[in-house]
């Protein structure tokens, strides 16, 4: 099968991504604390943190926030406009995370999300619900 070279607007599909994943974030952030506050926690539910607004990418997650018992919650959001088996990407960082910190690591996937916005749950090991693919690969010097 031959590849066919088009011109795509990385930039701006780069942008509407980025709207749409803070978006996302945006709204499990609110569902989270709602949670908690279902479950009179208030305390609980005004320490979580949005930590990839505050502190930047990198963490391994998105959200830091709690179990209404109070154990630790990590909250990976995962967001897109199609149905809920289109597929997202996933970070080294994201995936390195999800298997040192099992027990808390979640990964939140919002669908449907510029319609009617729904969600279900993934816990480690993601690999028991998807197939994991590399996409881009880094090239080093012998």
């Amino acid at each position: 099968m031959q590849l066919i070279a088009r011109k795509v607007d990385v930039a701006g599909r780069d942008e509407r991504n980025r709207a749409l994943g803070r978006a996302g974030e945006e709204r499990a952030l609110q569902h989270e604390r709602a949670v908690l506050i279902q479950h009179n926690r208030d305390d609980l539910a005004r320490r979580v943190r949005w930590v990839a607004e505050e502190d930047g990418d990198g963490a391994g997650y998105d959200i830091a926030s709690f179990e209404p018992d109070g154990r630790a919650r990590l909250v990976e959001v995962k967001t897109t406009n199609g149905w809920e088996r289109t597929p997202f990407f996933i970070s080294r960082d994201e995936l390195e995370v999800a298997n040192e910190r099992r027990a808390e690591w979640r990964l939140l996937r919002l669908w449907d999300f510029s319609r009617e916005p729904k969600a279900f749950e993934l816990h480690p090991p993601l690999d028991a619900d998807v197939s994991l693919t590399a996409q881009t690969f880094q090239a080093n010097f012998h």
